[in-house]
């Protein structure tokens, strides 16, 4: 928690004076006038496949209540009629996903069962959003409002005066697919739900989430439905299909309706836990909590300079990289596990929702720096998946795995864990299933893939690409992108040989290191890059390498920086570090992004939100891409960094298209926000942390000063421009720093990094040792 949060709810009289400690001591920038929370806009994001959602969430929160529009992960700003206000949603995300109980309010008699059939038209001219907060103003003459807990979803509908003001709770409908449902109708202030569905890209084993729903106002009458029968006076409805009920209000004198839908993915019970822990609170009352929960957060970076425009950007990247994982435990602590049985945690709040294949290269690195505690116990909940479901997940999705994407996610992710210090007490526990993981695939009759073509890739040091291999599980398959798998498994074999090293042992250390080197198996050096090889050892696919097959949403282009753990030795089979930066400056089109940087990341880097394949060129939008830039760290050329990530940051604006491509639960938001303070994860799953120009003047950080004793870090960069963006000289604490990169063994030592900027490249970070080292 920032030190003016904690003064300010000191003043209010919100925490006991027990509670504080001595400010840190940090150089606090003086608070600007304004709230942060003033400069998110959540409707970033909400158009051409950003897949963000506007509407109400706090930090972390296991409710994201926002409006559905049709668009099949929920809301599409191009999109003007709303078919519900429903409970979970998950940023950025690429297929359909939650959308539990979408709620809307009506007038009238209630004829329509089905979603899209009864949806209420809207403008964006009456449509508002702010971090904990959303409102619209309904075609009916209906205005919503939405604002949310930790586990709940807070609604206040103000009606026209009527005697038949509805709201409709559609149990049957979601994003995803509904395996079936149950509405009870409990008494005239509550209805209960369950709800069963699966889904997400492929079909995945069904999970179930319970909710009550509590209005603050008797309802004068109600009713249910299934399918196209609605049985007015009816209590209870149940089964596949659409499903629902509907409550009515007498509004003529007293318009305005409040109702708190609390959610748990482990019972009924858990879900009026979660109610109760709202104390009776009003609309306003909590929606002035969520708000100055989104404040805590934000105040934890402070900028000075910028548009105000870069600022917006800035605030609602950080604010979209606190989305997620989300709380998966009740009040009480209970948790539905991977083996759906009923656990509690105990010292610690469980997380689900793990989008590993994406989160691990960013958004993992900015939580550790900025929520050490959330982050630790996000790593505890991870193996918590290993001790009670039997593997670590890939892509997991409340309490299932949905085998999304390839490759070995968890590992970088729980490396990066264990050297920031978040896995204390649990390093043997990680070790033991990594290791598992590592060597092993897991049994058939589970719902895992894990290291799917592990066998293979132990056996001959390549994941085959076997096209013609039906998918066994739900999910992506390893054997379908031998060629992106093989370098995804020989960077998470060199994070855990790291690992290995650092707990004694020796021995796996070295094995798991020299696997590490298997992505030289799979370049061709008749082409000079990167490509598939089949079952029989062959390479396959088309030699272009723009054209290439068995890359898992990328070509061999953009795969060939994908090997963090020894740039050295991939830019040795590429020929040398001229052949490297003349390739890179290909591939970035450099020489016309120096003319025109914008245009160029709009016009050549990007190609639409899905067009990963047949490229030649960057694709920022995408995963396998974003170390690309910081590749120039590594081959004596570091100003190039600057003017590739400077020109990628272009693409992230203050509009609903401000995000190229899938946000995908904030590694897009993180990218932005660490690449413009000017230190980035270049080697993730290891604490080495690449360096570049900051594009504000001033960054103040707050730290955990249980991970970070200095409690803060000041990052300068006086008159940082277009035109003053190269890098003269860095000091660290005041002395001349000559490194690429900075461990985080040096930002716990820091209070100050302080960039020197000038008009043109300089020799700063060209000498031999400069470059991050690879990892032996």
């Amino acid at each position: 928690m920032s030190w003016t949060r904690r003064l300010r709810l000191c003043a209010a009289g919100a925490v006991a004076a027990s509670a504080l400690f001595s400010p840190p001591t940090v150089h606090a920038a003086e608070p600007s006038d304004g709230r942060l929370t003033d400069l998110v806009n959540p409707f970033i994001g909400t158009q051409n496949e950003g897949n963000t959602y506007p509407g109400a969430a706090v930090p972390f929160g296991m409710v994201q209540l926002s409006p559905d529009t049709g668009h099949r992960t929920g809301y599409d700003y191009t999109q003007n009629r709303i078919r519900g206000f429903s409970l979970v949603h998950l940023s950025g995300v690429g297929c359909a996903i939650g959308g539990d109980l979408p709620v809307l309010p009506t007038t009238g008699d209630v004829t329509e069962t089905d979603d899209a059939k009864y949806a209420a038209t809207f403008s964006h001219a009456d449509e508002q959003a702010s971090p904990g907060y959303y409102r619209v103003g309904l075609d009916t003459g209906i205005e919503a409002e939405l604002t949310a807990t930790e586990r709940t979803g807070v609604q206040r509908y103000t009606f026209p005066a009527t005697d038949k003001a509805n709201v409709l709770l559609n149990a049957g409908q979601a994003l995803h697919k509904n395996v079936s449902s149950k509405v009870e109708i409990l008494d005239d202030h509550t209805v209960r739900t369950e709800i069963t569905g699966s889904g997400f890209c492929r079909s995945t084993r069904p999970y179930t989430v319970y909710t009550v729903t509590r209005f603050d106002r008797p309802f004068t009458a109600h009713g249910t439905w299934y399918q196209d029968s609605i049985t007015p006076g009816a209590t209870k409805s149940s089964g596949p299909g659409r499903n629902g009920a509907y409550v009515t209000f007498d509004t003529t004198k007293d318009r305005t309706v409040e109702a708190t839908t609390a959610l748990s993915y482990v019972d009924a019970h858990g879900a009026e836990v979660n109610l109760d822990a709202t104390n009776g609170s009003s609309f306003d009352q909590l929606r002035e909590a969520a708000r100055l929960a989104w404040e805590d957060r934000l105040d934890d970076v402070r900028v000075q300079g910028g548009s105000d425009t870069l600022r917006t950007s800035f605030y609602s990247s950080l604010y979209r990289s606190f989305l997620a994982p989300n709380i998966g435990s009740d009040a009480d602590g209970r948790y539905t596990g991977w083996d759906q049985r009923i656990h509690r945690a105990r010292g610690f709040t469980y997380y689900q929702n793990w989008s590993l294949w994406d989160t691990y290269r960013t958004q993992c690195q900015l939580l550790s720096l900025l929520a050490p505690r959330e982050a630790r116990d996000m790593a505890i909940s991870v193996l918590k998946i290993d001790e009670e479901g039997g593997w670590l997940p890939k892509w997991g999705y409340g309490p299932v795995e949905t085998n999304i994407m390839s490759g070995d996610p968890v590992t970088p992710f729980l490396t990066h864990a264990y050297h920031q210090g978040l896995l204390k007490g649990y390093e043997d526990r990680a070790y033991r299933a990594l290791k598992k993981n590592a060597d092993g695939v897991p049994p058939a009759d589970t719902m895992y893939v894990g290291r799917e073509s592990n066998r293979e890739y132990i056996a001959n040091g390549y994941a085959p690409l076997i096209k013609s291999r039906p998918y066994r599980k739900p999910g992506d398959s390893d054997y379908h992108h031998g060629g992106s798998v093989t370098l995804e498994f020989a960077l998470s074999d060199a994070m855990l040989a790291q690992m290995a090293r650092d707990l004694g042992h020796d021995a796996d250390a070295a094995r798991y290191a020299a696997r590490s080197r298997n992505y030289r198996n799979v370049f061709d050096r008749s082409t000079g890059f990167f490509r598939a090889r089949n079952a029989d050892g062959g390479f396959d696919g088309p030699a272009d390498p723009a054209r290439s097959e068995g890359f898992h949403e990328g070509t061999a282009w953009q795969y060939q920086w994908l090997v963090p753990q020894d740039l050295p030795g991939m830019v040795g089979l590429i020929g040398g570090e001229q052949a490297a930066n003349d390739r890179l400056d290909t591939f970035f089109a450099y020489d016309r992004m120096l003319k025109d940087p914008g245009r160029t990341a709009r016009e050549v880097w990007v190609n639409g939100p899905y067009a990963y394949y047949n490229a030649d060129k960057y694709n920022p939008q995408n995963e396998p891409d974003l170390i690309a830039p910081y590749t120039y760290l590594s081959t004596g050329e570091p100003w190039k960094t600057t003017d590739v990530v400077h020109a990628a940051l272009t693409l992230f604006t203050d509009g609903p298209t401000g995000i190229t491509g899938n946000d995908d639960l904030g590694t897009m938001s993180a990218w932005n926000v660490l690449s413009s303070v000017g230190i980035f994860p270049v080697q993730p799953g290891y604490p080495t942390w690449g360096l570049t120009t900051p594009v504000f003047d001033r960054v103040d950080l707050v730290l955990d000063r249980s991970y970070y004793p200095r409690g803060g870090l000041t990052i300068t960069a006086p008159g940082t421009s277009d035109s003053d963006r190269y890098i003269q000289g860095v000091r660290l604490n005041g002395t001349a720093y000559e490194r690429t990169y900075v461990t985080t063994d040096a930002l716990r030592r820091l209070d100050t990094l302080d960039f020197t900027l000038g008009a043109r490249p300089s020799g700063w970070g060209t000498a031999p040792d400069a470059a991050p080292p690879a990892l032996k």
